[in-house]
């Protein structure tokens, strides 16, 4: 399996030319050879590396910048300048010199044993630290997604969509159920934008390919709405930090006009949090079911089919309101695996890894691991831990025949509906995923939730032993004794 990344050698090459100019290395023949035994002892550079690198530097000298004008260098003002339109143009820590993903594998095992060769099997894998958000033309229609019934999010929801309306002259789309709201419509800056939206109806309307842009201002409560309304491609998700908890909603309000110019412009890191498939077979579709087998496996995704649903965070099936266990039967790949008895199952993708299951007990994963993960409620069992399988399987869920009551599914908390007994659910990962803007880049994004959302690993510091007075008032060579009758006679 090869790994393929956006961030090539020229790429690599040309950001430590950067690095070592600024570094004060002299940039021309007279200084370099004025210089030369002074910098040979102290950069550690060899003759010719020096050569090699001085001529490539000259030559970057003479490149034009994005305007037409000759770059110099002879000031340190003109290098802050360029380092400056540098960390504009790439946002968070890139390019990077090591791939997320993990390093190819030899194929060749001892003297004799071998991977067999297998054209069909090779794929090519982008680097995860890679993914940059272009847009091969300019974004016209946004959709912005608010928080309901929350006051303290309608005066940034005018003054974005008033931003975006007069600023950036773009088309903006909101939830017909926005604009019934008597909070927001008592707004007068608010009325005199109000018929320049537009407007659509969840359940009714379609915004498959007619939304460019998407943000959010919220908890994650509107990143996982916004999945919900687009069931096969996801326009780029911007989401704000307006709601309670905020794992997925990395930016902050107080400079949406800068931020957001930026992404408009095509500077932003994406991570592609990845959904699950899920399609529910019921007892008397077994004709249905069988068509559907012959078909083209690969092509899964692009054929909707009625009762199928993308999930960014999990799906739950759980005994529902009955007193008894429930009893599940779990298959992967068609290959029956166990039957879970206690409260339920949740499958999820690596980014609901820190939402249901993390609060079941599983372990949380990064939202650019390739996985799903299966995680027991409340599992009759001391031995059932939860597990991580590859995210190219079909889990298949059906109730046990031995069941003593049916079960029930939710899909990111919405669409509830019983599992009979003859029913099944398959799942597995979907093609589209959900691209959402890094504030930082993918690692920081996510290890900043985790210390702002869930406080992960909080605690007070362990003293060092120069700070525990009782013990650096003794030598090493006292014993217990010794420190006990010290107390004693001090008493």
């Amino acid at each position: 399996m090869a790994c393929l990344s956006d961030i090539d050698l020229a790429t690599l090459h040309e950001n430590r030319l950067e690095q070592r100019w600024h570094y004060g290395l002299p940039n021309s023949d007279h200084l370099y050879h004025q210089h030369h035994h002074h910098y040979h002892q102290h950069d550690g550079f060899s003759p010719i590396t020096r050569l090699c690198l001085e001529r490539n530097l000259q030559k970057k000298l003479r490149q034009r910048d994005f305007n037409g004008n000759c770059l110099h260098r002879d000031s340190d003002t003109d290098a802050s300048g360029l380092a400056a339109g540098m960390q504009r143009r790439r946002s968070g820590t890139w390019p990077r010199t090591r791939s997320l993903n993990a390093p190819s594998p030899v194929q060749q095992f001892g003297p004799c044993g071998r991977i067999m060769k297998n054209s069909a099997m090779v794929m090519q894998i982008q680097d995860p630290a890679s993914q940059r958000l272009t847009w091969y033309k300019p974004p016209l229609t946004v959709l912005v997604i608010k928080k309901v019934s929350d006051a303290s999010v309608l005066a940034p929801f005018v003054q974005l969509v008033d931003w975006l309306l007069q600023e950036k002259n773009m088309v903006v789309w909101v939830e017909s159920a926005v604009l019934d709201d008597a909070l927001l419509n008592e707004n007068l800056r608010f009325k005199a934008i109000r018929n320049m939206l537009v407007t659509f109806k969840d359940g009714r309307d379609d915004l498959t390919d007619r939304i460019d842009f998407i943000v959010c201002l919220g908890g994650d409560g509107t990143l996982l709405y916004a999945s919900l309304l687009f069931q096969q491609s996801v326009p780029p998700v911007m989401a704000f930090h307006l709601g309670s908890l905020g794992f997925l909603t990395p930016f902050r309000f107080d400079n949406f006009q800068e931020q957001l110019t930026s992404v408009l412009e095509g500077h932003a890191a994406l991570t592609l949090r990845s959904r699950l498939r899920c399609v529910m077979h019921r007892r008397g579709e077994r004709k249905h079911e069988a068509k559907v087998q012959e078909l083209d496996p690969t092509d899964a995704d692009a054929r909707p089919v009625a009762n199928s649903i993308l999930v960014l965070n999990e799906v739950v099936i759980d005994r529902g309101p009955s007193p008894y266990l429930s009893n599940i039967d779990l298959f992967l790949d068609g290959k029956y695996i166990t039957s879970v008895q206690g409260d339920g199952l949740i499958v999820s993708t690596p980014t609901g890894s820190t939402a249901y299951a993390a609060a079941a007990g599983a372990s949380m994963i990064h939202p650019s691991v390739p996985a799903i993960m299966v995680t027991p409620i409340c599992p009759h069992s001391l031995s059932f831990r939860p597990i991580v399988v590859p995210a190219g399987v079909e889990l298949k869920i059906s109730v046990s025949p031995e069941s003593r009551n049916t079960s029930w599914v939710s899909f990111d908390g919405r669409n509830r509906q019983e599992l009979f007994h003859g029913d099944s659910l398959r799942v597995t990962t979907s093609i589209y995923p959900v691209p959402c803007i890094c504030a930082q880049d993918q690692i920081s994004d996510w290890f900043a939730s985790l210390a702002d959302g869930l406080h992960w690993n909080v605690r007070k510091r362990q003293k060092c032993l120069d700070e525990l007075s009782d013990l650096t008032a003794s030598g090493s060579e006292d014993t217990l004794d010794e420190i006990e009758n010290m107390k004693l006679y001090d008493v």
